[in-house]
């Protein structure tokens, strides 16, 4: 099976990655009954993890060529150019009024802390992602009561004149919490070091993915309040309550940051990405075709994922109704399809990938014969 195969799995994994983060936008989080919907159960702090932990795997396979002095500095330096960009994009979307938590600001940011760890080997990954699990969030519990209050406003351009507030939330405090969500590039990481192409790793880490998964969310669900996590079941805004007592670090809700939660959302995201990347691989060739163009999205997401969060401004889209989470589906699946059928890469993608591109085009030839 050829390499286009795995990178349609992986990009049937990012279009659902990107369709379960607009049903968190658009949808109900509870019924008219007070109970947790179907679709906040399934994609609440699921969709965006593993958006993240997918963050990883593109770090993992854009940094896999082993370099050395000049040519690793002019990629790192790339790769950086193209976290910043990715970043500021982030910003310019975070001032727009649209009542959704814009991760961007947070992804720039993650891939840049992140490029010192693709130096790492597989193992030396695996076990630092276990470590980051249960330690960063007992350092983001000590740490974070000696940072400034969070606000609770997306980060833009208008917080850079406070930039060490703007630092703690972007790192400890605000929605996407960096540091605790290392955890999951680091995890991404590991998964593109990792051999793809193996049918029986994918199928013991899609088994493994949800065993964690179910493990993680039973285990907290016998160590706290059925009270206490039926009112947190939608979601926390990114960590547990600041100065709050140790046991939050107990609770598995969405967007809480503690070990239960990282290993719940890390285990389903695991699950997810090799479920995907086996489908693409045990299809006919020509159903894997017609996946790559059904999941298109898949491919620009960062395109899709801006455009929704435009599409959700006041002036461009009508007040907020859950009706419409098919329209957007529909409409972010076509142009996607289009894209791929026209063999085009999405514009944000061409834009922010054009540092990378240019660092390839400066060394490419003179890797070649490199032993």
């Amino acid at each position: 099976m050829s390499q286009g195969h795995r990178l349609v799995g992986l990009d049937v994994a990012r279009c659902l990655a990107l369709l379960g983060m607009v049903a968190t936008h658009v949808l109900d989080e509870r019924t008219p009954a007070g109970d947790l919907t179907f679709g906040q159960w399934l994609a609440g702090g699921r969709a965006s993890a593993l958006f993240a932990v997918l963050a990883g795997v593109s770090l993992a396979l854009m940094t896999r060529e082993p370099l050395r002095g000049a040519p690793l500095a002019r990629r790192s330096a790339a790769i950086a150019v193209r976290a910043v960009l990715i970043g500021l994009l982030g910003l310019v979307l975070g001032g727009l009024e649209t009542g959704i938590a814009v991760i961007l600001a947070y992804y720039g940011l993650l891939f840049l802390l992140g490029l010192p760890f693709t130096l790492l080997r597989l193992r030396a990954l695996v076990v630092l992602a276990v470590g980051w699990v249960v330690l960063a969030p007992v350092a983001s519990h000590l740490i974070r009561p000696h940072l400034p209050p969070r606000g609770f406003e997306n980060p833009s351009f208008g917080q850079l004149l406070d930039p060490g507030r703007l630092a703690s939330e972007l790192l400890f405090t605000g929605y996407y919490p960096v540091v605790p969500w290392l955890a999951y590039l680091l995890v991404g990481l590991a998964l593109g070091r990792a051999d793809l192409r193996d049918r029986s790793l994918l199928t013991a880490l899609a088994g493994g993915g949800l065993g964690v998964a179910l493990l993680a969310t039973q285990v907290s669900r016998t160590l706290v309040d059925p009270v206490v996590a039926a009112e947190n079941a939608t979601g926390m805004f990114g960590t547990t309550p600041t100065g709050g007592d140790w046991s939050w670090l107990l609770v598995v809700a969405p967007h809480s940051a503690t070990p239960f939660d990282l290993a719940q959302t890390i285990g389903s995201a695991v699950c997810v990405v090799a479920t995907c990347l086996l489908l693409a691989r045990v299809l006919p060739r020509a159903a894997t075709v017609a996946l790559a163009v059904v999941f298109g999205a898949g491919t620009m997401t960062l395109t899709l994922y801006s455009l929704h969060v435009v599409m959700r401004t006041p002036e461009v889209w009508p007040p907020e109704d859950p009706t419409t989470y098919a329209d957007h589906v529909l409409a972010l699946l076509a142009i996607g399809a289009a894209f791929v059928l026209l063999g085009r890469r999405g514009p944000l993608e061409t834009v922010v990938g054009l540092p990378v591109r240019w660092a390839k085009s400066r060394d490419g030839p003179s890797r070649r014969g490199r032993p």
